[in-house]
């Protein structure tokens, strides 16, 4: 693959990742509601979930989901449901009475992780955008499973990057909190962010 072509992708890539969506709102929100740790093993999965969701589309699946309204709604529901529940039941996890000694319990880190898997997988917009814009750096001249491998490996990386700063960042905020009334109303407020990146994939058109 030609430098500069890579070059241009990865600058693209690099807007998508800052530009804020319903991934990273859900990252943001497990932040605030379970921690640094349990943020970044959100990114984790939300990286696995973005290569899924890649991969498939280059493989040609994606091509399926364009012309599919059926499909497009199946991924956009089965998304959106996932994080709203989650999100949810963060929210009741949080516990009862703010003024209880303890904080609720948070989300565990297999939760999120799965959770960002599956937000990451299910997301049709980041099928649509490599079906529609990443395979023109593809150069038809050249082998074409090479240059998807690493069109595919640029952007997982470099979005694995940017979540990672909205995570460290949002936790950073998130433990400049104290006391346990706060932190139950920070959990809530999490839970609160994984609900409304719910409401937000459902809110996505074609």
């Amino acid at each position: 693959m030609d430098f500069h072509l890579w070059l241009a992708f990865a600058a693209a890539c690099l807007v998508m990742g800052l530009i804020p969506g319903p991934g990273v709102a859900s990252i943001i929100g497990f932040a605030f509601s379970s921690g640094r740790r349990v943020a970044l093993i959100s990114v984790a999965g939300m990286a696995v979930g973005n290569l899924i969701a890649i991969s498939v589309s280059l493989a040609g699946a994606g091509v399926i989901l364009a012309s599919s309204v059926m499909a497009f709604a199946i991924l956009k529901w089965t998304g959106a449901a996932y994080l709203i529940a989650i999100g949810l039941i963060a929210i009741v996890k949080s516990g009862g009475a703010v003024d209880e000694a303890a904080p609720g319990k948070a989300i565990g880190a297999r939760a999120a992780f799965m959770t960002s898997v599956m937000v990451g997988t299910f997301h049709p917009k980041t099928v649509l955008f490599f079906v529609a814009f990443a395979t023109q750096f593809i150069r038809p001249d050249q082998p074409y499973f090479g240059q998807a491998v690493i069109l595919a490996l640029t952007c997982t990386v470099i979005v694995g990057c940017t979540d990672t700063l909205y995570a460290l960042t949002a936790a950073r905020a998130s433990g400049l909190i104290r006391g346990p009334r706060v932190r139950r109303w920070t959990q809530r407020a999490g839970g609160g962010v994984l609900v409304a990146a719910g409401v937000a994939t459902a809110a996505m058109r074609r």
